[in-house]
């Protein structure tokens, strides 16, 4: 049987010159799993880009214990739900033509460009999730966008 290849985008290869910016789903992934992929990817901060950070489902993922437990592991916490966050009225894309989404953008490329970064969500394809979104606007200001998909 042949051997699965690890799913990641190949902006990853394609743009080796441009900063990146990494985004991953914990969904159906436990906390070492989610942990070792982002300590395989050299991750340093994790930015949560949940609306709203609870999970009934994945109880460690829950905005709370990570603010303890993310820490513990060696990365960084930032939640950014309350201004990148999904379900906004009139949808997501709307939403990034407001001043507020723009001001947010460029608070994550700035912390981005010091620092390796990785957002997260509960969808694990970003296909699925409004990650996609971010990333658009990331690519746009010069990033390259690695979505975690193993």
């Amino acid at each position: 049987m042949p051997r699965r290849r690890k799913r990641t985008s190949r902006s990853l290869v394609q743009q080796p010159d441009k900063p990146a910016v990494f985004t991953i789903g914990y969904a159906g992934r436990t906390r070492e799993d989610f942990l070792k992929i982002l300590k395989d990817h050299q991750i340093e901060v994790i930015v949560d880009v949940r609306r709203w950070p609870t999970s009934k489902q994945f109880p460690d993922f829950v905005k709370e214990r990570m603010m303890k437990w993310v820490p513990e592991s060696g990365l960084e916490y930032v939640w950014m739900g309350d201004v990148l966050g999904g379900y906004r009225k009139g949808g997501y894309a709307s939403y990034m033509q407001t001043e507020e989404y723009r001001k947010a953008i460029k608070q994550l490329a700035a912390l981005a460009r010091k620092k390796r970064v990785c957002l997260l969500c509960v969808e694990r394809t970003h296909r699925a999730c409004h990650r996609r979104f971010i990333a658009q606007s990331l690519l746009q200001l010069g990033f390259r966008v690695v979505h975690l998909e193993e």
